[in-house]
């Protein structure tokens, strides 16, 4: 396994925990990055990013994943498969990675973590919030802002 393909399913077991332990203490999530990421720096920053990124925008997150997954509401979604699609649309709408990687690498933790169906229901929810896909003539929004919160990262230090 790659060493973001790890950090993608780490950051998945903190989201679904603060789905269904939102009182968590966040000094022991830090805590659980860096234990199961081995302190391997490049890992942590990009697990960090997603995390952050990730809890940041859960409302916008939550709102364009239910547009796009017709018949379903949040709470009617398993809760890894919910917390593996804003995983996904985190880093399908803010940052570089290829689309089909993105999708590819959830479908992946679909498989490990969920259901017979995630995978296939995942895969399904993800390609339409590909540019281009989704209803005729819209696309997926790719918001402007710096969606971590990082200053520093957004200023390029």
């Amino acid at each position: 396994m790659s060493r973001r393909s790890r950090a993608r399913e780490v950051v998945l077991q903190v989201l679904y925990q603060d789905d269904l332990n939102p009182d968590h203490d966040l000094h022991e999530t830090d805590e659980f990055l860096r234990s199961r990421l081995r302190h391997q720096s490049d890992s942590l920053d990009f697990a960090f990013n997603l995390l952050r990124g990730t809890r940041r925008n859960r409302p916008e997150l939550d709102e364009l994943l239910v547009a796009r997954a017709d018949n379903w509401s949040l709470r009617r979604m398993a809760a890894t498969d919910r917390n593996i699609l804003r995983l996904a649309a985190f880093e399908l709408l803010y940052t570089e990675t290829p689309g089909r990687v993105v999708i590819n690498e959830a479908v992946e933790l679909a498989k490990r973590f969920g259901s017979k169906q995630s995978a296939q229901f995942v895969n399904g929810v993800l390609d339409g919030l590909l540019p281009g896909k989704g209803a005729p003539g819209e696309r997926a929004p790719r918001p402007t802002e710096n969606p971590t919160g990082d200053d520093a990262a957004a200023e390029g230090k």
